[in-house]
């Protein structure tokens, strides 16, 4: 018997790795409406009874690479800031992560960004809650900026998803065209964004490996 066809003899752990890798591949080239779950088995080497025994239909397969991508996101964010002082030390690290893994990170982020628009309420809602999930995130480190003294006293909600609008415009931009180079959108948008709320700082350059790796998700 072929072990690697029947997920009850293999490792759970990993055919779920290889099933989310082969569908950020085939989602991110052939968009959610033209991937079919023979195309994921093919490209997992796995099989449908495999894909089903961790994800219920291509949608929660979908879903579960923006989750995916939002922890990561996440995660980075909060080990960058680790350590760093209050205020807008942690509002400018927190940006400047963001973006370096949206440029890192090139397929999943036109999965969230692109192919997750207008497939319906689910998806919607799905890419609405990641949204909230960061804008609250840069919402807090505002506050802080404006409780130390850093920044006057804006409305935090506003900025933060205006922040996120801005975001979200540019590299959607990037994912599509190719253009501008992530390096460009560290330097050009951070400060713009930065002097918004009326602070100036230097923008630390992203790492070289940022425009254009297709990393693995870890």
């Amino acid at each position: 018997m072929d072990n690697d066809k029947n997920p009850s003899l293999r490792d759970p752990i990993s055919t779920k790795a290889r099933i989310l890798d082969a569908a950020l591949s085939t989602f991110s080239r052939k968009g959610y409406h033209d991937t079919r779950l023979d195309d994921i088995v093919d490209e997992s080497d796995t099989s449908k009874g495999a894909i089903y025994f961790h994800f219920a239909n291509k949608e929660r397969l979908f879903l579960a690479l923006v989750d995916q991508f939002a922890d990561l996101l996440e995660r980075r964010v909060q080990e960058a800031i680790d350590g760093e002082a209050e205020g807008m030390v942690r509002v400018k690290v927190a940006l400047e992560t963001v973006l370096e893994t949206f440029g890192r990170y090139r397929r999943p982020a036109k999965i969230l960004l692109v192919q997750a628009v207008g497939l319906g309420t689910v998806f919607e809602n799905k890419r609405a809650e990641v949204t909230e999930r960061f804008a609250r995130m840069i919402e807090t480190y505002l506050k802080e900026a404006v409780a130390i003294g850093d920044i006057a006293p804006v409305d935090t909600e506003v900025v933060a998803h205006a922040w996120m609008g801005a975001i979200y415009g540019i590299v959607i931009r990037w994912v599509t065209t190719g253009d501008p180079e992530p390096d460009r959108i560290m330097n050009g948008l951070v400060p713009l964004l930065l002097r918004s709320v009326g602070y100036e700082a230097a923008v630390a350059n992203p790492p070289s490996t940022a425009a254009n790796s297709q990393v693995r998700i870890k």
